[in-house]
Protein backbone atom coordinates (compact mmCIF):
# COMPACT_ATOMS: atom_id res chain seq x y z
CA UNK A 1 0.00 0.00 0.00
CA UNK A 2 1.56 3.49 -0.69
CA UNK A 3 1.74 5.78 2.09
CA UNK A 4 0.92 9.54 1.93
CA UNK A 5 2.73 11.81 4.28
CA UNK A 6 3.21 15.30 4.81
CA UNK A 7 5.84 17.01 2.98
CA UNK A 8 7.94 19.99 2.43
CA UNK A 9 8.31 19.83 -1.67
CA UNK A 10 6.19 22.76 -3.16
CA UNK A 11 3.18 21.16 -3.84
CA UNK A 12 3.48 18.37 -0.99
CA UNK A 13 3.33 15.83 -3.56
CA UNK A 14 6.51 13.58 -3.50
CA UNK A 15 4.79 10.69 -2.04
CA UNK A 16 3.07 10.23 -6.05
CA UNK A 17 6.65 9.97 -7.48
CA UNK A 18 6.08 6.63 -9.66
CA UNK A 19 2.33 6.15 -9.10
CA UNK A 20 0.07 4.34 -9.96
CA UNK A 21 2.71 2.58 -12.77
CA UNK A 22 5.32 1.20 -10.14
CA UNK A 23 2.49 -0.09 -7.68
CA UNK A 24 0.62 -1.78 -10.28
CA UNK A 25 3.78 -3.26 -12.08
CA UNK A 26 5.06 -4.40 -8.62
CA UNK A 27 1.25 -6.18 -7.72
CA UNK A 28 1.61 -8.14 -11.52
CA UNK A 29 5.19 -9.49 -10.20
CA UNK A 30 4.14 -10.00 -6.93
CA UNK A 31 1.49 -12.61 -9.05
CA UNK A 32 4.04 -13.76 -11.60
CA UNK A 33 7.11 -14.23 -9.93
CA UNK A 34 5.31 -16.27 -6.87
CA UNK A 35 1.95 -17.87 -5.56
CA UNK A 36 1.14 -15.97 -3.26
CA UNK A 37 -2.69 -16.21 -2.44
CA UNK A 38 -3.18 -13.37 -0.13
CA UNK A 39 -2.09 -10.03 -2.64
CA UNK A 40 -4.66 -8.04 -3.39
CA UNK A 41 -4.45 -6.95 -7.30
CA UNK A 42 -5.93 -3.41 -6.46
CA UNK A 43 -3.02 -0.39 -6.04
CA UNK A 44 -4.14 1.46 -2.86
CA UNK A 45 -2.98 4.53 -0.98
CA UNK A 46 -3.73 5.62 2.24
CA UNK A 47 -2.96 8.67 4.67
CA UNK A 48 -0.48 7.80 7.85
CA UNK A 49 -3.56 9.47 9.66
CA UNK A 50 -6.13 6.62 8.48
CA UNK A 51 -7.22 4.75 11.13
CA UNK A 52 -7.12 1.58 8.41
CA UNK A 53 -3.61 1.35 8.17
CA UNK A 54 -3.80 -0.60 11.03
CA UNK A 55 -5.56 -3.41 8.55
CA UNK A 56 -2.39 -3.45 6.67
CA UNK A 57 1.38 -4.76 7.55
CA UNK A 58 2.89 -3.51 4.60
CA UNK A 59 3.64 0.82 3.58
CA UNK A 60 5.69 1.56 0.70
CA UNK A 61 6.93 5.46 1.10
CA UNK A 62 9.24 7.20 -2.03
CA UNK A 63 10.91 10.30 -1.91
CA UNK A 64 11.02 10.73 1.88
CA UNK A 65 14.00 12.87 1.38
CA UNK A 66 10.82 15.56 1.51
CA UNK A 67 9.21 14.39 4.56
CA UNK A 68 8.12 16.50 7.16
CA UNK A 69 5.50 15.21 9.85
CA UNK A 70 2.90 16.65 11.53
CA UNK A 71 2.78 15.97 15.11
CA UNK A 72 0.14 13.82 14.88
CA UNK A 73 1.50 11.38 11.65
CA UNK A 74 4.70 10.87 14.42
CA UNK A 75 2.51 9.44 16.82
CA UNK A 76 0.03 7.20 14.75
CA UNK A 77 3.51 6.20 12.47
CA UNK A 78 5.06 5.23 15.66
CA UNK A 79 2.18 3.36 16.77
CA UNK A 80 1.78 1.68 13.23
CA UNK A 81 4.86 0.37 13.56
CA UNK A 82 5.62 -0.67 17.34
CA UNK A 83 1.96 -2.59 17.14
CA UNK A 84 3.47 -4.60 13.91
CA UNK A 85 3.25 -2.35 10.71
CA UNK A 86 6.25 -2.65 8.41
CA UNK A 87 7.29 0.43 6.21
CA UNK A 88 9.69 0.48 2.85
CA UNK A 89 11.13 3.78 2.44
CA UNK A 90 12.69 4.31 -1.03
CA UNK A 91 13.56 6.74 -3.76
CA UNK A 92 15.75 9.22 -2.18
CA UNK A 93 19.39 10.31 -2.48
CA UNK A 94 22.36 11.95 -1.51
CA UNK A 95 23.48 13.21 1.97
CA UNK A 96 20.69 16.41 2.77
CA UNK A 97 17.76 14.27 1.82
CA UNK A 98 19.02 11.20 4.04
CA UNK A 99 19.39 14.14 6.94
CA UNK A 100 16.04 15.39 6.60
CA UNK A 101 14.91 11.59 6.77
CA UNK A 102 16.98 10.67 9.92
CA UNK A 103 15.37 13.68 11.50
CA UNK A 104 11.72 12.97 10.95
CA UNK A 105 12.17 9.20 12.17
CA UNK A 106 14.25 10.49 15.03
CA UNK A 107 10.63 11.98 15.96
CA UNK A 108 9.05 9.20 15.62
CA UNK A 109 11.51 6.71 17.36
CA UNK A 110 14.50 8.53 19.75
CA UNK A 111 15.16 5.73 21.36
CA UNK A 112 16.16 4.09 17.96
CA UNK A 113 18.99 4.23 15.43
CA UNK A 114 18.89 3.94 11.54
CA UNK A 115 21.55 0.65 11.04
CA UNK A 116 22.86 -0.74 7.76
CA UNK A 117 22.16 -4.26 7.61
CA UNK A 118 24.41 -7.12 7.03
CA UNK A 119 24.07 -9.53 3.91
CA UNK A 120 23.18 -12.30 6.54
CA UNK A 121 19.95 -10.34 7.81
CA UNK A 122 16.51 -12.13 7.55
CA UNK A 123 14.85 -9.83 5.14
CA UNK A 124 17.30 -10.74 2.63
CA UNK A 125 16.83 -14.46 2.87
CA UNK A 126 13.08 -14.89 3.54
CA UNK A 127 12.28 -15.36 0.12
CA UNK A 128 14.89 -14.93 -2.22
CA UNK A 129 18.68 -15.70 -1.02
CA UNK A 130 19.87 -12.53 -1.97
CA UNK A 131 23.47 -12.53 -2.83
CA UNK A 132 24.90 -9.31 -3.07
CA UNK A 133 23.03 -5.77 -2.47
CA UNK A 134 23.82 -3.47 -5.16
CA UNK A 135 22.71 0.35 -6.42
CA UNK A 136 20.02 0.05 -8.07
CA UNK A 137 19.78 3.16 -10.18
CA UNK A 138 15.98 5.23 -11.78
CA UNK A 139 15.84 5.10 -15.41
CA UNK A 140 17.70 8.38 -15.54
CA UNK A 141 20.68 5.30 -16.35
CA UNK A 142 19.62 4.70 -19.57
CA UNK A 143 20.25 7.67 -20.82
CA UNK A 144 23.10 8.87 -17.85
CA UNK A 145 25.03 5.79 -17.27
CA UNK A 146 25.41 6.97 -14.03
CA UNK A 147 24.03 4.57 -11.18
CA UNK A 148 23.59 7.67 -8.61
CA UNK A 149 21.59 10.70 -7.94
CA UNK A 150 22.46 13.73 -6.26
CA UNK A 151 25.61 12.86 -4.62
CA UNK A 152 24.81 9.16 -3.67
CA UNK A 153 27.36 7.62 -4.74
CA UNK A 154 27.21 4.64 -2.64
CA UNK A 155 23.73 2.44 -1.76
CA UNK A 156 22.50 1.67 1.53
CA UNK A 157 20.09 -0.46 2.75
CA UNK A 158 19.26 -0.05 6.50
CA UNK A 159 17.06 -0.84 8.68
CA UNK A 160 15.11 -0.06 11.92
CA UNK A 161 14.26 -2.50 14.98
CA UNK A 162 12.18 -2.84 18.13
CA UNK A 163 13.27 -3.48 21.47
CA UNK A 164 12.62 -7.48 20.28
CA UNK A 165 15.10 -7.14 17.22
CA UNK A 166 12.11 -6.90 14.90
CA UNK A 167 12.38 -5.09 11.87
CA UNK A 168 9.62 -2.30 11.77
CA UNK A 169 11.45 -0.12 8.70
CA UNK A 170 13.18 -0.73 5.79
CA UNK A 171 15.06 2.20 4.26
CA UNK A 172 16.95 1.70 0.44
CA UNK A 173 18.82 4.79 0.75
CA UNK A 174 20.74 5.92 -3.21
CA UNK A 175 18.29 2.87 -4.33
CA UNK A 176 15.00 3.55 -6.57
CA UNK A 177 12.88 0.02 -6.29
CA UNK A 178 10.06 2.37 -7.89
CA UNK A 179 11.87 2.99 -11.06
CA UNK A 180 13.21 -0.47 -11.47
CA UNK A 181 9.48 -2.26 -11.01
CA UNK A 182 7.87 1.40 -12.75
CA UNK A 183 10.45 0.02 -16.35
CA UNK A 184 11.12 -3.24 -15.92
CA UNK A 185 9.49 -3.69 -19.44
CA UNK A 186 11.75 -1.52 -20.94
CA UNK A 187 14.71 -2.66 -22.97
CA UNK A 188 16.89 0.45 -22.08
CA UNK A 189 16.13 -0.32 -18.29
CA UNK A 190 18.94 -3.49 -17.12
CA UNK A 191 17.03 -6.60 -15.90
CA UNK A 192 19.61 -7.54 -13.58
CA UNK A 193 18.66 -3.94 -11.79
CA UNK A 194 15.12 -5.13 -12.24
CA UNK A 195 15.12 -8.20 -10.89
CA UNK A 196 16.81 -7.68 -7.68
CA UNK A 197 14.34 -4.90 -7.32
CA UNK A 198 11.56 -7.37 -7.79
CA UNK A 199 13.06 -9.77 -5.03
CA UNK A 200 13.80 -7.35 -2.63
CA UNK A 201 10.18 -6.11 -2.64
CA UNK A 202 9.14 -9.56 -2.53
CA UNK A 203 11.51 -10.12 0.59
CA UNK A 204 9.75 -7.30 2.50
CA UNK A 205 6.55 -8.72 2.31
CA UNK A 206 7.28 -12.01 2.96
CA UNK A 207 9.24 -10.43 5.96
CA UNK A 208 6.34 -8.29 6.94
CA UNK A 209 3.61 -10.93 6.86
CA UNK A 210 5.70 -13.39 9.28
CA UNK A 211 7.30 -11.04 11.61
Amino acid sequence: MRLVYSGNDWMGTSWTVDYPKADIQFIHGLGRLTDFGFVNPQHRVMTILDTDIFRYPFVYAVEVGNMRLSDLEVKQLREYLLRGGFLVVDDFHGEYEWQNFYSQMKRVFPEYEPIDLPLSHPVFHCYYDIHELIQIPGLQFAYSGRTWEKGGYEAHYRGIHDQNGRLMVMINHNVDLGDAWEWAEVDAYPQHYATLAFQLGINYIIYAMTH
